[in-house]
């Protein structure tokens, strides 16, 4: 199964301006090396709202080609455009991508019918693995969990990332269908897996792979004492990464590290001078500070 385990929704670095090839690709060894069982290039800690299509595309042939076949590649390629999310979906699938993941349409506000119209043209569009996108926080809307049980019953929709950080939408929606659920917030992958997450798109692997995946790993094998001391550990590092909007905290956090230059588009702003010591101090603590050196 290709969606499993700790996998690493990454960051698009630029430097002056332009996408920095080089740094991402270290970004996806320095995943590959730290136990990350999957790259998911332009989501939204990938900026995908500020790419243009060529950078978008180009972003994803670099993420298969660098990762080349050592973990699946999972395309961000929603859009609140139905034909642009095929287009998308279909370049990403044509670079070979393993899957794709859609976030629910923004700013339209669909209806739950909206919604099932949506996934469905797409899953019949293009043939290759589909993962859902819940995360109303961003979008305005949130997907049913009926809705995503109807959605399940096609075969190219196989998965959903849940971002909308209710324990209850999880186990409606598990005793609704038995579509794989992958985490979509740090602070609730361990939760999850007690309900039955069976893999997690984190943030938080961005700088802190190994604890990331010695965490999933212990919980899934039944270590649950060791699961919940690297929870704590990391807890506090959490906090910090969404101290300000997702992803200025934790580009900062892989500049600190000397992994990117640090460089993030408009309309985000680099991180305030108030969080930048804590920050900084909390990878200290950790042990992260001199990955960039690895």
């Amino acid at each position: 199964m290709i969606f499993s385990g700790s996998m690493c929704a990454v960051v698009t670095p630029f430097r002056g301006g332009e996408l920095d090839e080089a740094a991402f690709a270290r970004l996806i060894e320095y995943q590959i090396t730290n136990g990350t069982t999957g790259i998911i290039p332009c989501g939204t800690t990938g900026e995908s709202a500020t790419l243009s299509h060529e950078e978008h595309e180009r972003v994803i042939e670099l993420a298969v080609k660098v990762s080349a076949g050592r973990v699946p590649v999972i395309a961000g390629t929603g859009s609140n455009s139905t034909r642009e999310a095929i287009r998308l979906t279909k370049a990403a699938r044509d670079s070979g991508a393993d899957a794709a993941l859609l976030i629910t349409p923004y700013y339209n506000k669909p209806t739950q019918d909206g919604l099932f119209a949506h996934y469905s043209a797409v899953a019949d569009a293009v043939d290759i693995p589909q993962v859902l996108y819940n995360v109303p926080a961003r979008t305005g809307v949130n997907i049913t969990p009926a809705t995503v049980a109807r959605l399940a019953e096609h075969p190219n929709i196989a998965a959903i990332k849940e971002a909308g950080g209710s324990m209850d939408y999880v186990s409606q929606l598990r005793l609704l269908s038995d579509l794989p659920i992958l985490s979509g917030n740090d602070n609730l992958t361990l939760p999850l897996i007690a309900l039955g997450a069976v893999g997690a798109i984190s943030v938080l692997a961005n700088v802190a792979p190994s604890y990331c995946s010695r965490m999933f790993d212990a919980a899934v094998s039944g270590d649950w004492e060791l699961a919940r001391e690297l929870h704590y550990e990391t807890f506090p590092l959490v906090d910090l990464l969404f101290c300000e909007t997702n992803p200025i905290p934790v580009k900062a956090a892989l500049a600190m590290m000397g992994l990117i230059d640090g460089e993030i588009r408009l309309p985000m702003t680099p991180l305030s001078e108030g969080n930048a010591p804590r920050l900084k101090k909390e990878l200290e603590r950790l042990g992260l500070m001199q990955a960039g050196s690895n």
